[in-house]
């Protein structure tokens, strides 16, 4: 059985945001509370606990913002991080393939592991534009308020100048809250896209040198041991 939010005995949907996030968004509770009525009598995916898994970045560790579309509609591979799955999980899904492909022949970095949770301790917030969805439906719930909520999430952590790298036309559409010089565009790392841009756009390593010259330290873009 997938997990219904039961309104009646969980604490509200706003409350599960991190503190200091929440703090910077309090005037979206609104919106999170009408996206809590539309999904609450639906199952959903990821579970409750893992809806804002992105936002466990604090806010002033963040310095590179990757934007995904949604959830994977497979349960097993859901988890509150866009394009991660599950450390468990040995068949990655291919867009997750194509982007370690891509970081293999950018740094030569090779990563086993799909967790991209220590990408997210390196302070790269993993947000997609739609928190959940479905069970096996792809923007099974982009009609109910989230691109509103996640586009006052990429407002807010705008202010601190991040790194963006935006994947497809859905992160395009944050492009204005990127400067030039700090943006990293190109198509989306699907199959039915990656070979119209993605594959070859190094950025990674792009990422990498705009820190260094700013005089932060580079991510470190494995998943599977520390350096």
């Amino acid at each position: 059985m997938l997990p219904r939010i039961r309104v009646d005995i969980l604490p509200a949907l706003f409350d599960l945001i991190p503190r200091d996030w929440a703090e910077e968004l309090k005037d979206q509770r609104s919106v999170i509370n009408e996206i809590e009525v539309k999904i609450c009598e639906t199952s959903f995916i990821p579970k409750l606990d893992s809806i804002f898994q992105s936002l466990e970045t604090p806010i002033e560790a963040v310095k590179v913002v990757i934007i995904g579309q949604d959830p994977y509609p497979n349960p097993i591979h859901a988890m509150g991080l866009a394009f991660s799955v599950p450390s468990k999980i040995t068949k990655l899904p291919p867009s997750l393939k194509n982007i370690f492909r891509e970081l293999e022949e950018d740094l030569g970095v090779k990563n086993v592991s799909g967790d991209l949770s220590r990408w997210q301790e390196e302070g790269v917030l993993l947000l997609n534009r739609v928190l959940t969805t479905t069970s096996h439906a792809t923007l099974g719930h982009s009609n109910v308020g989230w691109e509103m909520f996640t586009e006052a999430v990429i407002k807010v952590i705008s202010r601190r100048n991040p790194i963006g790298i935006l994947w497809g036309n859905s992160a395009a559409q944050m492009s204005r809250y990127f400067s030039d010089e700090r943006m990293i565009k190109s198509p989306h790392p699907s199959p039915l896209s990656a070979y119209r841009g993605f594959f070859g756009s190094k950025p990674f390593s792009k990422v990498n040198s705009i820190l260094v010259d700013d005089g932060q330290s580079a991510i470190s873009w494995r998943t599977d041991v520390r350096e």
